[in-house]
């Protein structure tokens, strides 16, 4: 998965057909057409070399 960011805004790209899988998950998890959208929450820290896993909770 590509990560790029351009202040703000947060870009993510599938490199496999398994991430373009979940990545279209998430985004149906996060965005609700009829009810209010979701935002991701970072969660604990990510430290490159220390931790390899940042984690993020979906909140209403």
């Amino acid at each position: 998965m590509k990560i790029s960011r351009d202040k703000t805004l947060v870009e993510l790209t599938p490199e496999t057909p398994e991430e373009v899988k979940d990545l279209e998950a998430l985004w149906r998890v996060i965005i609700d057409c009829v009810k209010s959208n979701k935002k991701l929450v970072p969660v604990g820290e990510y430290i490159p070399g220390q931790k390899e896993i940042a984690r993020f909770n979906i909140e209403d």
